[in-house]
């Protein structure tokens, strides 16, 4: 590639990205968040025959490859209820490759199209940017060949927060679940622990959000369904009280996993915050090396405004895993991208739906074939 070709690619990084005429556009192409078509539909089905085909197999204690079935059908609906996000990823980026030749209306059109998927300026240009680094240095023009080095980028920003969470090192593991109001802390905090079980651990539950009588009873009750024990107070306690009395339990009961449920509190509010720092001094002053886990949980949902929230939620307790929810009713998947590339915390699980088996482990290949509806060559 010639030097003023080269010259030519970078030239649109020194314009103002955010322009009001760009933000307009942005705000004016909100009908991504349209209904689900009737793929979805067709598909869901799909997948509901897929689970009734899972649990059957799973039954069966002749048949050694449960975990594989699950994988699979989590994959399956992954594709299927990505559907938002999907449509940019798979349908409006990829015609910009093959409609288009490599120049700087191309890298425009991309840079608006990844905005629009909330992967955020930062995260948008250091993805344009690396990728006209590479197809500079290799030389490359085949528009079809600079999209499989766009997949190969995104993936492997994710790559690099792939890490699943080992629970087997500690006896009590204690998990520390945080978050904003609204994300899915209580629900996300019964599928782990309906996970956990499913892997022969012993599980036990504390209910630290005391705000709220009706989160205590929340999971009082769903652990009563699954025969999980939950620690609880009466509302209104302290929940770092609650907490002490959970953790000395554990411990003296030799219980595999415990995981906190906190309450709700917005990022910007110190008090609240400095209550959550409280939380894990006490459990550090009975275990010095816990929490061994500090899970953020992310709303999808809430685009952009999970950076922030994760950067005031790590700066007060350094956040060691997160947890995205919501993915399946959002067009804003792309955020996953800005998290992994601005704070590079493993992201642990991904959810896509209210059971159980929508929460699995974080895998990046996976998440990059099911957005773009291809394969990574």
């Amino acid at each position: 590639m010639t030097n003023d070709k080269k010259k030519n690619f970078f030239s649109w990084l020194k314009s103002k990205i955010k322009s009001n005429k760009t933000i307009e556009k942005i705000q004016y192409n909100t009908e991504i968040e349209q209904k689900k078509d009737d793929f979805f539909v067709k598909n869901n089905n799909l997948v509901n025959n897929s689970n009734k085909i899972k649990k059957e197999l799973c039954d069966n204690k002749d048949n050694i490859d449960c975990h594989t079935i699950i994988k699979s059908n989590f994959f399956l609906k992954l594709k299927n209820t990505l559907i938002k996000t999907k449509k940019i990823f798979s349908d409006q980026i990829s015609s910009i490759f093959l409609s288009k030749k490599i120049d700087n209306f191309l890298f425009e059109e991309l840079e608006e199209k990844m905005l629009l998927a909330d992967i955020g300026i930062d995260t948008t240009n250091y993805i344009i940017k690396s990728l006209i680094d590479e197809i500079s240095h290799k030389n490359v023009c085949d528009s079809e060949k600079v999209y499989n080095l766009l997949k190969k980028k995104m993936k492997s920003i994710l790559y690099r927060v792939e890490l699943p969470l080992n629970i087997n090192n500690n006896i009590p593991f204690i998990i520390l679940v945080v978050g904003v109001n609204g994300t899915g802390k209580t629900t996300t905090v019964i599928k782990l622990a309906q996970k956990y079980k499913l892997q022969k651990k012993s599980v036990m539950l504390a209910a630290a959000d005391t705000f709220r009588a009706a989160g205590i009873e929340q999971l009082q009750k769903l652990g009563e369904l699954h025969d999980i024990p939950v620690i609880s107070h009466q509302s209104g306690s302290d929940p770092s009280a609650v907490t002490f009395d959970a953790v000395k339990s554990a411990i003296s009961k030799k219980t595999d996993v415990l995981i906190i449920d906190t309450a709700g509190r917005l990022h910007n509010k110190v008090h609240l915050m400095e209550e959550l720092k409280k939380i894990v001094r006490v459990i550090k002053k009975i275990s010095a090396s816990a929490p061994h886990e500090i899970m953020l949980v992310i709303d999808a949902c809430n685009g952009q405004n999970t950076i922030k929230q994760t950067e005031i939620f790590n700066q007060a307790l350094k956040i060691t895993g997160i947890v995205i929810t919501k993915l399946d009713g959002t067009a804003k998947g792309g955020i996953i991208f800005a998290l992994a590339h601005q704070f590079s915390i493993p992201i642990r699980y991904i959810g896509i739906g209210e059971k159980s088996t929508d929460l699995d482990v974080f895998n990046s290949q996976d998440f990059v074939q099911a957005i773009f509806d291809s394969k990574i060559e």
